[in-house]
């Protein structure tokens, strides 16, 4: 079976991830600060995936320059989110993109996995098989992964209640113990507990110099 081309996608940096705010600068709330701990967290999320297993390619869909500079030094493509318009317009724009170029399978991933655990990915994907699927968050109510079937649209369904969405949407649910798969990270709680799984490089060494 053919892999998967991941899109993660990702709001300008100043306006991502806003209830994280102050936790890259020990609570200051600096806007730069902010910025960085989330380019490290999309950075570590995307280079983790890269390694996975399964993964044919990632593509990151934003129209953050600072963010798709600092993805194309490590030879990442991006794919600029000209709707504009969310989270699941920027995957439509980047799934009909990839479709167009003969791109078999598409997958979503969030972009705040900064303690995403390559092999857990792999397994993730492994136990789809060729299904849409996806994998919701530790609490059970989002997503973190969303699977096409090969050769069909994406179908995003993210925002509130998104794993509901998805099982309705009649994507099997990918019900592992994946713990760094299931851990996105919206608040300083859930940083935390990222921590303790295991930081990527970027995110781990912003941390340590704050």
């Amino acid at each position: 079976m053919s892999g998967v081309h991941l899109l993660v996608p990702v709001k300008p940096l100043h306006l991502a991830k806003s209830r994280l705010r102050g936790a890259g600068d020990g609570g200051g709330g600096d806007p730069g600060a902010h910025a960085e701990l989330v380019a490290a967290a999309a950075l570590d999320t995307v280079l983790a995936a890269r390694q996975a297993s399964g993964v044919t390619g990632v593509v990151c869909v934003t129209s953050d320059r600072s963010l798709a500079s600092a993805l194309a030094a490590e030879g990442v493509r991006t794919i600029e989110d000209l709707p504009a318009s969310g989270l699941n317009a920027a995957l439509h724009h980047g799934d009909q993109q990839l479709r167009r170029e003969g791109v078999a399978r598409t997958g979503a991933l969030q972009a705040d996995l900064p303690a995403l655990d390559p092999e857990e990915l792999a397994a993730a994907l492994a136990a789809a098989g060729g299904d849409r699927a996806f994998c919701p968050d530790r609490q059970g109510t989002g997503t973190t992964l969303l699977l096409a079937e090969p050769g069909r649209p994406l179908d995003p369904r993210f925002g509130p209640g998104s794993a509901r969405a998805h099982a309705a949407s009649e994507a099997k649910e990918l019900d592992g113990t994946w713990s760094t798969l299931r851990c996105d990270v919206d608040t300083a709680a859930d940083l935390a507990l990222a921590e303790d799984l295991g930081l990527g490089p970027r995110t781990r060494a912003l941390l340590g110099s704050a």
